[in-house]
């Protein structure tokens, strides 16, 4: 009789993997509330919650989250308008270099960060442009397109064409159309690729490093904290709390496209 259940060697490589993965992350969690601020000892020498309240008063993380939230928050703006657009021009019309710019398009994801890092650095320095935020706003939108682009182009090769055909036969015009049927039909694949594109800029470490000056996005002030650590249990809250950040975007993501295999329209 032909079962459907894992089998039990399947299970137990599966298990191993996830605690493989995901085990250094909970080592965070721990250290976090460690009572020892010097050394990493196991098992830790006891618990406390006072490094919370000392990280709450520290001017300069809240300075680097900031920064970190205004960057993601602006770099997914730019993802959500030039992602959306380039997915549209890609999906529904046919044009000479069509694949070459939907190539270039998921290129900067495909590229080692370093490379990306250099490559902008180099080009701001060409042009004479001071490092500053915008700088790494455009650092951050080149990966973040890609997020965006990748999910919409997908939804809206889904999509059928007669939907939009027979709204404009209808008389809508573009503006219309693209409110009443293309947008309905998108909208949980720009929210969730705008969800991880905003996760990806949040923690984001590489290319700021080429981008940023002097500036300290939360990642960056994490790797200084390493390298010269002055109280080792902040650096593993601020890691938590980016963790925590991060995940609730990637969660939210994948709760909205599932279930999205077929959408309006769909073979018709």
């Amino acid at each position: 009789m032909h079962s459907d259940r894992a089998p039990l060697a399947l299970k137990i490589a599966a298990a191993a993997g996830l605690a493989f993965m995901h085990l250094p992350i909970l080592l965070i969690f721990v250290y976090a509330f460690t009572t020892e601020d010097k050394s990493y000892q196991w098992p830790p020498p006891g618990f406390t919650t006072k490094w919370i309240g000392v990280t709450w008063e520290r001017p300069d993380v809240w300075e680097a989250l900031s920064l970190s939230l205004k960057v993601a928050a602006i770099s997914t703006g730019i993802a959500l308008v030039l992602g959306t657009l380039c997915a549209a021009a890609v999906s529904r019309t046919r044009f000479f270099g069509r694949e070459v710019v939907s190539l270039l398009v998921i290129l900067p994801i495909a590229l080692p960060g370093i490379i990306t890092g250099i490559s902008l650095r180099s080009a701001f320095h060409l042009a004479d442009i001071p490092f500053s935020f915008w700088t790494i706003v455009l650092g951050h939108a080149t990966f973040c397109v890609v997020v965006v682009y990748n999910n919409a182009v997908a939804r809206f090769r889904r999509t059928s064409g007669s939907l939009i055909e027979a709204s404009m036969d209808l008389g809508a015009d573009g503006f219309q159309t693209f409110r009443y049927v293309i947008l309905p039909n998108i909208a949980t694949a720009l929210l969730a690729g705008g969800m991880l594109a905003f996760a990806l800029s949040f923690d984001e470490v590489i290319v700021t490093t080429f981008t940023a000056g002097q500036q300290q996005t939360l990642p960056i002030w994490m790797l200084e904290e390493l390298v010269r650590p002055r109280e080792r249990p902040v650096t593993n809250v601020v890691a938590m709390m980016v963790a925590l950040v991060t995940l609730l975007p990637i969660l939210g993501a994948y709760y909205l496209t599932r279930g999205t295999d077929t959408v309006a329209g769909q073979g018709k």
